[in-house]
């Protein structure tokens, strides 16, 4: 079972940065996309990025050019830094992985358990 591990949430002002990590306990043989989704308080469960084995990276049109995905393969480490932040961007993040090419919540074979951020204006 492999088990992923987010670490990096808290509390910041808007307009300030985070950078969340997700550790893995499965080498990327088995992994082939990992990326994040996020709930925020009342709403659906909604994509925010990800990134393939091949180096294929997505991300929700609204968060483009603030929100950057990246990994680390000798950690097993995938990262979202998240710049300018908002009040609206306050949630539970998750990380999320899937052996298939492609990502996409029908596709997710493993969650993590999320981690908060909060947005204070």
């Amino acid at each position: 079972q492999v088990e992923l591990v987010e670490s990096g949430g808290g509390l910041v002002q808007a307009g300030g940065s985070l950078r969340l990590s997700c550790a893995t306990s499965e080498s990327n043989f088995v992994i082939r996309a990992m990326g994040w989704y996020r709930q925020a308080p009342g709403k659906q469960r909604e994509f925010v990025a990800s990134l393939t084995r091949g180096g294929i990276i997505n991300y929700a049109d609204a968060l483009k050019g603030r929100f950057t995905i990246s990994r680390d393969n000798a950690k097993n480490t995938v990262y979202l830094q998240m710049n300018s932040l908002k009040p609206e961007d306050t949630a539970v993040y998750y990380c999320a992985a899937t052996r298939s090419e492609i990502f996409t919540t029908p596709t997710i074979n493993y969650w993590g358990k999320g981690t908060l951020v909060t947005v204070s204006s």
